[in-house]
């Protein structure tokens, strides 16, 4: 009997042609369907927010069984399938559960069967690693856990491709490690043995902290040999290239190639026999200094330098991404990475490297369909972090390469002159969101990203045309509107250094279409506090009235004003390095919890002075409130539409007050919430509808509520979790039904009912 990974196309073909459905019952039995959702579960239809890419995908990898098939591996949004036929991307694991399985190590197409392909897949050494296996082309998966620890979203993951199939013999299978040596399967991955005649067993788990190894690089099968491989070792020491001309029986060090400080990243067997290798001082993708590129013939032995930029003062930076035309082996191109001064490039020679035409200098970037590529200048850039290239083994004119936020190609490689690159990313959603919000009026949904600032979305199906500038934020950490008149808006944000060389805090008049900077008056508290000041670091959150006329920071002494900023005032009553809420409805009231002294304090004088108010119903451990993170949803939500009306989340259980904060009730529902948000209520519901993400029975799930926390359905399902990575929820004021999700990860996906 024919095992799924042993069935061809033909085969799978003719079954679906004689059987149909039941074919699909046989797939189930293998376990490569995915169950459905919770019987009773309201159906949902769920898309992705469009803004195009957005994230470091590490690799980039063309099927050589078939045109138009590629596959995409991103560090924590799970890997993507390029379906010509439908133009776009496809994204292949928003069924799993496992977060750490989003993050991937290595995807390896079958070289012959375009239906099967593999992912090893696994965030970091801490973390559970699986080899996932697919006989339709990632549309269902089978998973093998394995005691290996990967690293798709660590240090290195730029390198490879670590996994390989033997294209002489499909069920055999390799993945150089990062931590444990080389490992084998020979039945399509569901079984894993170490390698033992592999010389070099791994510098094992990382004892500290972030620390990771680079380990072994890359695996790569000569086609034109059977039994032939070779594996790159990205480990301090004096050999870095192994060859096995055995099917990995046996294995010998290859001598020659670049100083023992050079670190081999990627690898291509070229139709020549010849094999040409990026290397790199660091496993990057920070940390680069130097690289260089050299070529191997395989049948001699002789060793070519053909780095691109051989300068003494060449800029700092190494090489990454290495392709080979199918066409015309002598047709080869790399990839810098780190090179910041002058930026990032990619080099194609057309005699095997002796000569080498850098791309950047005659290419120009059209990036209509992600304007939001041009940041805060007028034109994109060619890119950073390129570890990623391929040229297309069907049309070497075709040509990709991945970047720190998106993914290009062009179809003008093999040409003179211009060459014209477009972000090729629909379909592919690689964000870590922040913060969102759904004003009352306006725009529907406005963002705080992670790394690209964050969005005004007027049209949740088309890029937006810019990110939040003025000032331009990478982060994007808090946002909030006037309940009362939505077109003002303030937020807060940080960058990528400790200290934000500019303002932290910015207001809109337009609904987040344009900002303005705004930048408090420093008031310093009685007792000095150690370190920089929030307002400095990007950590002080900033809300507006209901009316839109008063702005509160929360400064480490937190400070209003009302005449956009124009001049500030100490909050009075404060603790230091508040979080306050405003309320919807009434512009006289603002709300802070004081989670270290186990009380609610009000403002209803426009945030002049705070009292504490008895907050009845309340614990009086309130410790679980804590603002300890900047990009932390706020526990305590104000109501849209309804003055004085408050939800609270206290570990995992929400509270909800009806008279301003001064009584409270438990929620009695039994759903152990993480994070939440609330939308326009359901028709005759006298409660906003509330959107969780928690957990009940042991089901973790994105929950609905229309009936005041009491009954909560699940209203997602098996087919769309996301990896159960999330940062943020919330309700659309205006539409009931419609939820918002931050991933981290996947972007922002929404879902309305059918």
């Amino acid at each position: 009997m024919l095992t799924p990974f042993q069935i061809t196309p033909r085969h799978r073909r003719a079954a679906a042609r004689r059987v149909g459905f039941p074919y699909l019952l046989a797939l189930a039995a293998f376990g490569m369907v995915a169950p459905a959702g919770a019987a009773g579960s309201p159906p949902y239809e769920w898309r992705n927010v469009t803004v195009g890419g957005g994230g470091f995908a590490p690799g980039i990898v063309f099927s050589p069984a078939e045109r138009g098939l590629a596959y995409l591996r991103t560090d924590m949004g799970g890997a993507y399938r390029r379906d010509a036929r439908a133009d776009r991307w496809v994204p292949l694991q928003d069924g799993m559960a496992i977060g750490s399985y989003m993050g991937i190590e290595s995807v390896a197409p079958d070289p012959v069967d375009a239906d099967v392909v593999y992912l090893a897949a696994g965030m970091g050494a801490r973390a559970p690693a699986a080899i996932l296996r697919s006989a339709d082309r990632g549309g269902h998966w089978r998973i093998t856990p394995v005691p290996f620890a990967m690293g798709g979203n660590e240090d290195g993951r730029g390198m490879g491709e670590r996994l390989a199939v033997d294209p002489h013999r499909r069920t055999t299978l390799f993945f150089g490690s990062r931590h444990d040596g080389l490992w084998r399967s020979d039945d399509s991955g569901a079984r894993w043995r170490r390698v033992s005649a592999f010389p070099l067993a791994g510098l094992g788990q990382p004892t500290e902290p972030r620390k990771t190894h680079g380990g072994l690089s890359f695996v790569l099968f000569d086609p034109a040999q059977a039994g032939r491989m070779f594996v790159g070792n990205a480990d301090p020491g004096d050999r870095h290239l192994f060859r096995s001309d055995d099917g990995g029986q046996s294995w010998r060090a290859v001598p020659g190639g670049p100083a023992a400080d050079m670190l081999p990243v990627k690898a291509v067997v070229g139709g020549d026999g010849v094999l040409t290798i990026s290397y790199s001082d660091a496993i990057g993708p920070n940390g680069v200094t130097r690289g260089a590129v050299w070529r191997h013939v395989i049948a001699t032995g002789a060793w070519t330098d053909v780095t691109p930029d051989r300068r003494a003062d060449a800029p700092p930076g190494g090489y990454f991404g290495v392709a080979v035309s199918r066409q015309n082996p002598r047709v080869i191109a790399v990839s810098t990475v780190n090179r910041y001064n002058p930026i990032d490039t990619v080099w194609r020679s057309v005699d095997g490297g002796t000569h080498w035409d850098e791309l950047y200098r005659r290419s120009t970037r059209n990036v209509a369909a992600s304007p939001f590529l041009k940041l805060n200048g007028e034109e994109a850039d060619f890119g950073h972090w390129i570890a990623g290239l391929g040229i297309d083994p069907f049309d070497d004119r075709h040509a990709a390469y991945t970047t720190g936020a998106t993914l290009y190609d062009t179809r003008d490689f093999a040409g003179p002159g211009r060459m014209t690159w477009r972000p090729w990313t629909r379909g592919i959603e690689q964000t870590a969101i922040i913060t969102l919000t759904s004003p009352t009026g306006g725009a529907p949904l406005v963002s705080g990203f992670g790394d690209i600032a964050g969005f005004r979305h007027d049209d949740l199906t088309v890029s937006p045309p810019h990110v939040h500038r003025n000032p331009y934020l990478t982060n994007t950490n808090t946002l909030d509107y006037a309940g009362l008149a939505p077109s003002v808006m303030v937020r807060s944000g940080s960058t990528h250094t400790r200290i934000v060389p500019g303002p932290s805090l910015a207001w809109s008049a337009d609904g987040g279409g344009s900002w303005q900077p705004l930048v408090p008056r420093a008031i310093a508290p009685v007792r000095p506090l150690a370190g920089p000041p929030p307002v400095a670091t990007g950590d002080a959150p900033i809300v507006v009235s209901a009316d839109g006329r008063t702005f509160l920071a929360g400064t480490i002494m937190p400070v209003l004003t009302r005449d956009r900023g124009a001049s500030w005032v100490e909050a009075m009553g404060l603790p230091l390095r508040s979080r306050p809420a405003a309320d919807k409805v009434d512009p006289r009231l603002f709300y802070v919890v004081d989670a270290e002294a186990g009380r609610f304090l009000r403002s209803d004088d426009r945030g002049a002075h705070f009292t504490v108010v008895a907050a009845r119903g309340l614990p009086r451990d309130l410790s679980s409130v804590r603002n300890t993170w900047r990009e932390a949803q706020n526990p305590l939500v104000a109501t849209p539409g309804r003055a004085g009306a408050l939800w609270l989340l206290i570990d995992g259980t929400l509270y909800r007050s009806e008279d301003r904060g001064d009584s409270w009730v438990r929620a009695p529902g039994a759903l152990k919430i993480g994070y939440y948000g609330l939308g326009k209520a359901a028709v005759g519901s006298r409660w906003p509808a509330l959107y969780a993400i928690g957990e009940r029975d042991g089901i973790k799930a994105v929950w609905r509520s229309i009936d005041g926390a009491t009954d909560w359905v699940r209203i997602n399902d098996d087919a769309h979790q996301w990896g159960m990575r999330f940062r943020v929820i919330g309700g659309d004021p205006k539409l009931y039904g419609r939820v918002y999700i931050g991933t981290d990860g996947r972007g922002i996906v929404y879902g309305d009912p059918r």
